[in-house]
């Protein structure tokens, strides 16, 4: 399917491009023509001033207003004639943009389909195989806890990319609106990390530097999603280094989140896409991670809802650091 799509579109680039050429290639000989016919036309003029003039000083006059004539006629032609191909050449280069960013979208589109699909089955898949295991075995007490906890993580996973995709429908449409109270943000990142990553911080995979007492006008709904789509990237892309951090401190400007990893990091070209909706780095086809497109996206939505901004920068020695700054 893909490959028939690909070909589509590689067959009418190739005609746009061609016709694009013609257009200006014509336009180029109706300009040497404009001039050439100019020209004969005077020449033919001259030829009729030389027959019927008789006065050499008047003849000499007559055909020095026809070579003026003649130039400031090819000068308007030329210079009307360049405008316009400048013109043109603008409009073409915004349709060749165009096209390209639909091509875009629909590459993004193709990719979070298969994504979401991906997404939705692999948790109903893995909940369904605990539950069946439950009912055929009898197992111990501990070993059904075990299986109830992972198609219960699992649901959770299920339940978040559901709402991630209801609020990016209902951020298009702007239909969500933020109710902000002052809160402590040290104690309420504290909290928002010990129930959805109490393992991860149990390990040392997730460090929490936190100034005490940084109060801050946050939404206590929305808020969350900006730290765990955050987290749940960074140890995403983390790969066998889990090393990952949130640093919250006071600065000048306000106050500054930083959350760092140590993983593959993020190539310059990508940094200004990685927060458009529905981007993800190659092919949904190719890529080993998992994921939507979704999840920056929202982020940065939230961030500039509460007033704030985020950037992304490289990590030393490797990674990314995501800073939010309110």
């Amino acid at each position: 399917m893909n490959n028939w799509l690909n070909k589509i579109r590689s067959n009418s680039k190739g005609i746009i491009y061609i016709l694009f050429v013609y257009i200006i290639a014509q336009f180029l000989w109706w300009e040497i023509l404009m001039v050439r016919q100019n020209n004969a036309l005077l020449e033919e003029k001259q030829k009729v001033y030389e027959l019927t003039i008789a006065n050499t000083d008047q003849l000499k006059a007559e055909i020095d207003k026809l070579q003026k004539s003649k130039v400031q006629k090819t000068y308007m032609v030329v210079g009307e004639g360049t405008i316009f191909l400048l013109l043109l050449l603008y409009g073409i280069n915004l349709i060749r943009k165009a096209n390209i960013k639909e091509h875009e979208l629909l590459d993004q589109k193709n990719n979070f389909l298969l994504s979401i699909t991906h997404e939705l089955k692999t948790p109903l898949a893995t909940t369904k195989l605990q539950l069946q295991t439950l009912k055929k075995h009898q197992l111990t007490v501990e070993k059904q806890q075990e299986l109830l906890d992972i198609a219960i993580n699992e649901n959770e996973r299920l339940n978040s990319l559901i709402d991630n995709v209801l609020l990016a429908a209902r951020m298009q449409e702007n239909e969500y609106h933020m109710s902000k109270e002052r809160v402590d943000l040290s104690d309420f990142i504290t909290k928002i990390a010990h129930a959805s990553y109490r393992s991860s911080l149990e390990s040392g995979n997730l460090k929490l530097t936190l100034e005490p007492t940084v109060f801050c006008e946050v939404d206590k709904l929305a808020f969350p999603s900006i730290l765990t789509n955050l987290m749940d990237n960074a140890f995403k892309y983390s790969g066998e280094i889990m090393d990952v951090r949130i640093d919250l401190k006071k600065i000048d400007s306000g106050i500054s989140l930083l959350v760092s990893d140590r993983g593959m990091g993020i190539k310059e070209a990508e940094k200004k896409r990685i927060f458009d909706q529905f981007y993800r780095s190659g092919s949904e086809e190719t890529r080993r991670s998992i994921g939507t497109g979704l999840g920056l996206f929202i982020v940065k939505y939230l961030v500039e809802k509460h007033g704030g901004t985020i950037s992304v920068k490289d990590n030393s020695p490797s990674g990314s650091v995501f800073e939010i700054q309110f």
